[in-house]
């Protein structure tokens, strides 16, 4: 059974054959779009990205001319055992407190959402039960990667046409740099980042925790799905488990920040091409993201120094695939508008 036609995986065997198996773009439909594109009343190449944008749009919705009327943003949130390691400023109980708050409608997420118009939906994944310290062997066993992988798939309504997907976890910069280290290689360092408000000697002693849980778990180097395993968390692999759920349904995707691009990017190692149906919301204050989108090839969208988290710059940039498709399906055709094309 192929990735388009599989509703549901029990093992990591069966996820890994739905990564083999990826529904791709619909080239016609792109072709279609292009094509519409060079009819409409502005010069060409003058909404810049925004066409490009409208394009990749159309391929993966199959349509060339859809709107944008029901995306989704998810939230996950996890608890990580490396927070023993005095990673983060903040305590794991901070965890708790911001999955009440996000339910409660007062995050800055909610409110980046309703401005989106977009479906927000909440998945807190087993909070009283960090995953397992990553500089003392695996965070995960594979049981509890694929639970956390299925979080993710089932928490994508199939009615989406539009994707964001977020997280909330203390300790889980630490976690998306012993990913994006054990993934592409390079110096601890060059992957850590002050999370939460680390800085000086604390943020040495990051890094140090960062490449200790690599080293430990040496086995999962250049390994997509047992990086995901070894050093992610819950909330990373639920994540990952939506955003291959969203490329089955054909509902393009929006990357957040750091942490979510860390979880990308396991699948991307796993299977080449997995993130073509996604596309990066904005780039991180976080110093190593910049860096992480380079290897993934992603340009982002918007750069506005944002390091929240929680889906917020993702969520932020819903408005301007909108905005995109807005003008593509929106906009006369110089037939239509009496306008002459020259």
């Amino acid at each position: 059974m192929d990735g388009q036609m599989r509703q549901d995986f029990t093992t990591l065997a069966e996820f890994s054959q739905i990564l083999q198996s990826l529904p791709e773009t619909d080239q016609a439909a792109v072709a279609a779009a292009k094509a519409r594109d060079g009819q409409l009343t502005k010069p060409p190449g003058a909404l810049g990205r925004l066409e490009e944008l409208a394009a990749w749009y159309c391929g993966w919705r199959g349509d060339a001319r859809p709107v944008i009327d029901a995306p989704q943003v998810i939230i996950f949130a996890g608890n990580h055992g490396v927070t023993a390691q005095g990673v983060s400023a903040f305590p794991p109980e901070v965890t708790v407190q911001m999955v009440a708050n996000f339910e409660a409608g007062g995050a800055a997420v909610n409110q980046l959402a309703k401005a989106a118009g977009a479906q927000m939906d909440v998945h807190a994944l087993a909070l009283d039960r960090p995953t397992a310290d990553m500089t003392q062997g695996p965070a995960m066993t594979e049981n509890e990667l694929v639970d956390a992988l299925k979080t993710g798939w089932q928490a994508v309504d199939p009615k989406a046409d539009l994707l964001a997907v977020g997280e909330m976890g203390i300790g889980n910069t630490t976690a998306a740099s012993a990913i994006a280290l054990a993934l592409f290689g390079g110096a601890a360092g060059d992957w850590t980042g002050r999370g939460t408000g680390v800085e000086g000697a604390a943020l040495q002693h990051k890094a140090e925790v960062v490449a200790r849980a690599v080293e430990v778990n040496s086995g999962c180097k250049s390994n997509g799905l047992e990086a995901l395993r070894c050093l992610g968390g819950r909330e990373l692999a639920a994540m990952a488990g939506a955003m291959v759920r969203a490329r089955t349904l054909r509902i393009p995707l929006i990357l957040d920040g750091f942490i979510c691009s860390a979880a990308a990017a396991c699948l991307e190692v796993a299977q080449k091409g997995a993130l073509d149906h996604a596309v990066a919301g904005h780039l991180s204050a976080e110093v190593a993201h910049e860096k992480l989108l380079n290897n993934l090839q992603k340009t982002p969208l918007l750069a506005l120094d944002m390091r929240l988290g929680e889906g917020s710059g993702a969520t932020l940039a819903i408005n301007i695939l909108k905005g995109a498709l807005a003008c593509h399906s929106g906009m006369s055709t110089f037939a239509e508008a009496g306008v002459s094309d020259g």
